[in-house]
Formats: structure tokens, C-alpha cells, sequence
């Protein structure tokens, strides 16, 4: 496989405060790529910065060849991207919303309608085109930003948490979607806080802690370095982030309920 996303040797920082210090990383065409962490370890940032949106301190960031600083526009046409939180115009409908995206993705109207109709059918979301954003719940607006990330078939799809907020028939919808995107010789990468959805769809995994990768691999890489081959990702999660004693912490979290 060729690689589609090449990070090297990345940076960035606000102020005094390091996000993301010394990343080096490749992540090739048809593969799910996970990147976990804490809250704070820069998942974010560097999802941000493989988009375009955000610009390093230090570092290069090639996307299929463009470099992420020179060429944003180029990089942006061919990422589908859902952030953590649906940015959308909340006083549009969803049908007016996607015939926006289409317009500025150059799609034409007939592949659009088809699209539409089968992706709100899939979603659940047919009897909302015609809403008000603003109007609609979170989950709704969550799979909004999912299928306007997806209208115009991008080589490459990134998904900030894309999963929040979705009932379990549209997250399996979507696990399996992603699954035959990256078949398809698609770019898929994710960040999520539901490890097991990480350890049964992804490829590669990179674990991000405190703005630095401390692992990147397969499961089965990630349970040799580990020196367990029967652990699984929750484990090796808190293992790497310094989180291992969550029975302590609980222990005596309900010893201070007791009092």
C-alpha cells in the first residue's frame, strides 16, 4: 500500500503550552488508522493539522503528496472531515446544508439526490431534511456532518470522536462503512474513546499521551510490545497513559461515599 499521510517530525505548541512535540508517523491508503489518548493529549491537533485547518509549529505534513502548509486547498478537496463537535449552519436544513457542500464540492445534482436519499434513509434521518439545523438534537446533527463529510466519496476521511452521539444501529452502520471505504483503498483515520470500537475496526492504532506517540502498531504488535499477547487494548490504553491503578482510584472513591 502507498502511503497516503506522511507526519514527520511534528510539533506544534500555543504559547508555552506543547500540544504535540517530535510526531513521526505514516499511515497508508485502505487502512482504518486509530489515534487514541487522554482528554488533552493532542488528538485533536494533529487530526486538525492532517486537515489543513491548523498550521504546525515546526515539522512537515504531507496528505497524498501535498504539503499540508503549501497547498491547504488541494489537501482540503480530498478530506471528509467530521470534527468533535457537528460545525454546521444551524439555520439551514440538512438538504439545504448538503446542497451547499455540493455546490463547493463541484458535485453534479443527480449524484447528489441519490446520494442524499440513501445516506438519510441509512442514518435515519429522512424525515429531518427539511428541518432546521438548530432545531435538531445532537446525534441528528452528528450524522449531518457524517454524510456531508461523505457526499463526495473523499480519498481520505477523518473523524474527530465521529461515533458521539450515534444510536448503536448508526455506529455499526458507520464501523462498517469505514471498514469498506478503506477496502476501497480509502484513507480512514479516527480518534475515539470507545476502545472497543478502536481494537475491532482499526488497522494501526497510534497512542498518543502528554503531546507524544508512545505506540503505534497492529493489536497484534501492540500485545507484543506489551508482553502479553492476550491483553487487550483497554489494558495496553492505560497501561501507556499511566492509568493503572483505576482500582485503587475506585476504591477509594467509594470508600469516600462510605464517610
Amino acid at each position: 500500500m502507498s502511503v497516503s499521510v506522511s507526519i514527520r517530525d511534528l510539533s506544534k505548541r500555543y504559547g508555552t503550552n506543547t500540544a504535540l512535540s517530535g510526531i513521526n508517523l505514516d499511515i497508508e491508503a485502505g487502512q482504518v488508522f486509530g489515534i487514541l489518548g487522554p482528554n488533552g493529549s493532542g488528538k485533536t491537533t494533529i487530526l486538525r493539522i492532517i486537515c489543513s485547518i491548523l498550521s504546525q509549529t515546526s515539522g512537515k505534513v504531507s496528505v497524498l503528496g501535498y504539503d499540508t502548509s503549501l497547498s491547504r486547498n488541494d489537501v482540503k478537496k480530498r478530506i471528509g472531515y467530521v470534527p468533535e463537535t457537528p460545525l454546521l449552519y444551524e439555520s439551514l436544513t440538512p438538504s439545504e446544508y448538503f446542497s451547499f457542500v455540493a455546490s463547493v464540492r463541484k458535485m453534479d445534482q443527480r449524484t447528489l439526490a441519490d446520494r442524499v436519499n440513501n445516506f438519510a434513509e441509512a442514518f435515519g434521518i429522512d424525515g429531518f431534511v427539511n428541518d432546521l439545523i438548530g432545531s435538531l438534537s445532537f446525534g441528528t446533527k452528528q450524522k449531518v456532518a457524517i454524510i456531508g463529510a461523505l457526499l463526495h466519496d473523499p480519498d481520505i476521511i477523518v473523524l474527530d470522536e465521529g461515533m458521539n452521539g450515534l444510536d448503536p444501529r448508526s455506529a455499526k452502520i458507520l464501523k462498517d462503512l469505514l471498514v469498506d471505504l478503506a477496502a476501497r483503498g480509502k484513507t480512514v483515520i479516527f480518534s475515539t474513546h470507545i476502545l472497543e470500537v478502536a481494537e475491532s475496526v482499526c488497522d494501526r492504532i497510534a497512542i498518543l499521551y502528554q503531546g507524544t506517540i508512545v505506540s503505534v502498531g497492529t493489536m497484534k504488535e501492540l500485545r507484543e510490545s506489551s508482553g502479553n499477547s492476550e491483553t487487550n487494548l483497554e489494558d495496553i490504553f492505560l497501561k501507556l497513559t499511566g492509568n493503572e491503578n483505576i482500582q485503587e482510584i475506585v476504591s477509594s472513591l467509594k470508600e469516600s461515599l462510605r464517610r
